[in-house]
C-alpha cells in the first residue's frame, strides 16, 4: 500500500507542475502543429505504469530540488505557521472587539428604544388612571419632561451580556499566553 500511495504522490507533483507549467506555455505554444496532441501523449506517459514517467521525472529532478532546499523550506512553513497564528490573534481579538461593541450598541439601542416605548405606555396609563379628562394629550404622543434626551440606564441583561463578552476576552488571552507557553517548551 506504501508503494502505491508513493507512485501516486510522485503523479499529482509531476501533474501540478506540468499544469502550472503548462498556463504559461499555451500562450506560446499553441500554435505550434500537434501541440495539444503532445500534450495529451505527455499525460498518458506520465500515468503509464509501463514507462512509469511521473517517477522517472520526480526522482531525476523533482526529489534532489527538495531535497537540497530543504532547510529553507522547512524555515519558511515555520516563519508562515508564526505568522498565521499571529494574524490569527490579531484577527480573533479584532472580530471579538467588533462583535462586542455591535452587541453593546445593539443591546443599548434596543433598550433605550424599549424604555421610550414603555415610558409613552406609562405616561398614557397614568393620565387615564388619574381621570384626568382635561388632559389634551393625545394617547400617540409621548410625554417628555425635560428638553435633554435622557439615556436609560443600561438593564442587567446588558450589563451581564457586557461581563459575558468581558469574560470571553479574558478566556481567549488565556488560551493564548497557554499556546505560546507550549511553544516556548
Amino acid at each position: 500500500a506504501y508503494h502505491f500511495q508513493v507512485k501516486w504522490m510522485m503523479y499529482w507533483i509531476i501533474f501540478a507542475l506540468f499544469t502550472t507549467a503548462e498556463t504559461f506555455t499555451d500562450i506560446f505554444l499553441c500554435w505550434f502543429p500537434f501541440y495539444y496532441e503532445l500534450k495529451i501523449a505527455f499525460v498518458a506517459w506520465l500515468l503509464s505504469p509501463y514507462t512509469k514517467g511521473s517517477s522517472l521525472l520526480y526522482r531525476k529532478f523533482v526529489h534532489p530540488t527538495l531535497s537540497s532546499k530543504e532547510k529553507e523550506i522547512d524555515d519558511c512553513l515555520i516563519q508562515a505557521k508564526d505568522r498565521s497564528y499571529d494574524a490569527l490573534v490579531h484577527f480573533g481579538k479584532r472580530g471579538l472587539n467588533v462583535a462586542a461593541t455591535a452587541a453593546v450598541m445593539a443591546a443599548s439601542k434596543g433598550q433605550g428604544a424599549l424604555s421610550e416605548r414603555l415610558r409613552s405606555f406609562s405616561m398614557q396609563d397614568l393620565s387615564s388612571i388619574r381621570g384626568d379628562s382635561s388632559s389634551t394629550v393625545p394617547p400617540s404622543v409621548t410625554v417628555r419632561t425635560s428638553s435633554k434626551q435622557s439615556h436609560p440606564k443600561p438593564s442587567r441583561s446588558i450589563l451581564g451580556l457586557i461581563f459575558f463578552l468581558m469574560e470571553t476576552a479574558q478566556i481567549c488571552k488565556i488560551f493564548q499566553d497557554l499556546y505560546l507557553s507550549h511553544l516556548t517548551w
